[in-house]
Parts: C-alpha cells; structure tokens; sequence
C-alpha cells in the first residue's frame, strides 16, 4: 500500500514538471515576445507625450473689429422747472413723474389771491399817478403861456415845470410795479420749458415754496444717451456716426449712434467720454450698460482664443515643432501619430471679434507654423506631445513625463 502510493506521487510530481516546462516554452514564443515589444513600446510612447492635440495656424481674416467700452445711460439734457415766485402756497400739481409733457403746458398752480390783490393795489397807483400828472401838465402849461407877463416868478414857473415832470415819473413807476404784478401772476402757474417726459417731482399740494425751488425734473424732448468712457488708447478710432451695439443690464440690445467726443480726457482716470444718441423709450436713465464700437472690416492674422494661454500677465502661443521619426525609438511615434516638442512663444495680441484673436506684429516666417489649438495651459515650453487629426478626439489629461 505504501509503495502503491509512493507512485502515485511520483507520477503527479513528473506531470507537474511538465506542465510548467510547456508553460515556459510558450511564454518565450515569438508571438509572446512582440506582444511585450508592443506593451513596452506603448509605454514607452506614453511617459514621452504629455498631451494630445489639435494643431492650428495663424491665418488672415477679415474682421469685423470692435472696441469694448462701459458706462452710464442718461438724460440728453435735463431741465430743471423752479418755483419763480417767493411764499405762495401750492393749489394744485397737474403731473406726475414719467407723464410727457408739451412745451407751456400747466405743470401746477399756485395760490393767486395775495398777487392779485397787489395788482389791483398797482393798478390804483397807476390811476391816481396819471391823474397827478394831468394837473401837474395843465399847470405847467398855463405856467409857460403868461411867463412873459411877469404875473408868476421864474422859481413859480419851475415848480410847474418840476412837477410835471415828477408827476410823469411817478406814471412810469406805477406801470412798472403794474407790470410786475402782471408778471408775477402769471408765475403762479408753473409751465412746461419744453416737450419730454417728467423725470423727478418735489412738488407737494399745500407745501409754500420758496423762489428758485426745485419743483420739477423734465428729460428734454425724451432723449437719451449712453455715455462710453474709452481709454486714451482707443478715443481716436471712434468718429461721429460711428455705429454702436449696446446690451441692457436685463440683456435686450440696442443701436445707437455716436453725436459727440469729449474734448478733453479724464486727468484722474485717463479716460474720455463719448456720448452716444439711443433710440427713445428703450432704456431708463441710470443704467449701467456695456456696449461695444463697431469699427470698419479690416484683415488681421488671428489665432482661435483658446490657443492663447495667459502667463503671469503675458500672452503665450503653444508652437509644435515636430521630431523627426527614428524607428529604432519608441519615443519617437506610436505606431499612428507624430510624437513633436512644445516651443512657449510670446505674442502681442490686438483686439477680440467672437472667438478670434489678433495678433500684432507677425513675421511671415511664423505664419508657417502650427500651434497648439487648445489645451496650452496643460503644457509648458518642452514638453513633448502627440499630434492627432483635427477630426479626432484630443485628451487633455495629463500623464507622468
């Protein structure tokens, strides 16, 4: 029995050997050893490429530029209406804020009784001074006809004279006064100084105003504008007529037109302010809104905006310089696409239109190269990344280098 067994584990320990001798031959089959070519050629390729990516060149387009710019909506002009009278009660207010007016329509009233009373008052004054000086002439008349005749002294006959002339003075005074009177009634009634729309009212019924009061805020014929502040750097590209888009704070645009440029610019801010003419009843004095000056087409080289990458307050562009493929190096290709080299290149860019941006002083030699189209904030000058077809789907995942 012992011995049966003996054999039995003699011969499960030869079938073992066996097994593992034909295991070993087969790992060592050619098949075997270009599978682990492959997976190390493939690792290879993995540790040298940091990214993968699209590439882009610089091209000329023809844009349609604009210049950004912010600020505030307001009155074209903003008349103030003011009380002209001194201590008269307040009767009546005919408006309220955002009604249009006309030019001389009744805004309010007030209180009349105390004005007409010293105009009757003026006008009695100006009855008894004309009767004076209907006596004071008669006498000097008859003063003058027999001063000849010795009958009345030459000082007699000059206080004829004299008194006549005080007496014309006094009419003259009494119908100014009449005239003031007239004026001041018809100050009672506050009017409109020209056709808008009511942007503020003070006026209170029963209040008693004093003279140069504010009473009413009139917005002058219903106009508005936008008014742009612009950098010293952009004020001289902007010309009357220019066209300008505007976007309301609730995101409804406009079109306005540029009326005037300021003359002079900001000492404190260093900018200037352009005052752009908006369409009526589209936006309400106050605003904060943002727009943008639409200049003329012109060409300019540009690159996508996600191919520039932003650094410590300079723009960069990712420049691919391709490594020429060695077969005998992994490292060089991964059997379908190039393997190439980042080159970190400052550029001096212009003005944005959409997704664009202009590039400044390009030499033609650049115009030829190919740049990262997206992803450049991943890399930075060196670094080694495979190149793929535009139509192909890029990675922006990092691996180890």
């Amino acid at each position: 029995m012992f011995k049966k067994n003996r054999i039995l584990w003699i011969i499960l320990a030869i079938a073992i050997a066996l097994a593992v001798y034909f295991l070993v031959i087969k790992q060592k089959s050619p098949d075997s050893e270009d599978a682990s070519a492959e997976t190390l050629k493939a690792q290879v390729s993995n540790t040298n490429a940091a990214l993968t990516v699209n590439t882009v060149k610089i091209k000329r387009t023809m844009l349609n530029l604009t210049i950004p710019a912010n600020g505030n909506i307001a009155a074209w002009q903003e008349a103030v209406v003011g009380a002209e009278v001194n201590g008269l009660l307040l009767n009546e207010v005919l408006v309220n804020v955002g009604d249009s007016v006309k030019r001389g329509q009744i805004l309010a009233r007030f209180a009349s009784d105390t004005i007409s009373a010293d105009l009757a008052q003026a006008s009695a004054n100006l009855a008894e001074a004309k009767a004076a000086a209907i006596e004071a002439a008669g006498n000097a008349s008859r003063a003058k006809s027999i001063q000849n005749s010795g009958a009345l002294s030459t000082q007699q006959i000059e206080q004829y004279l004299s008194a006549e002339a005080s007496t014309k003075a006094r009419v003259e005074a009494a119908e100014a006064t009449l005239n003031l009177q007239n004026i001041k009634l018809k100050q009672t009634t506050v009017n409109a100084p020209d056709d808008g729309i009511i942007s503020s009212r003070t006026a209170t019924v029963g209040s008693v105003a004093a003279a140069g009061q504010e009473l009413f805020k009139l917005v002058r014929k219903g106009r508005l504008e936008w008014r742009a502040e612009l950098t010293s750097a952009d004020i001289n590209k902007i010309h009357i007529g220019m066209k300008t888009d505007l976007t309301l704070p609730d995101g409804h645009i406009l079109t306005g037109k540029v009326r005037a440029i300021a003359p002079s610019i900001d000492s404190q801010t260093r900018n200037a302010l352009v005052y752009v003419d908006i369409p009526a009843d589209t936006a309400k004095a106050g605003m904060y809104a943002r727009g943008v000056f639409v200049l003329e087409n012109t060409e300019a080289y540009t690159l996508p905006a996600d191919a520039i990458v932003l650094r410590d307050g300079f723009a960069y562009a990712m420049q691919v310089i391709a490594k020429p493929v060695d077969k005998n190096s992994p490292a060089q290709t991964d059997g379908l696409n190039p393997i190439a080299q980042i080159k970190q290149i400052k550029v001096n860019t212009g003005r944005r239109s959409g997704d664009l941006v202009e590039l400044l002083d390009v030499e033609d030699q650049t115009l030829k190269n190919n740049f990262v189209a997206s992803g450049g904030a991943f890399l930075a000058d060196g670094d080694t990344v495979r190149v793929v077809p535009k139509n192909e789907r890029v990675s922006t995942e990092s691996v180890a280098r």
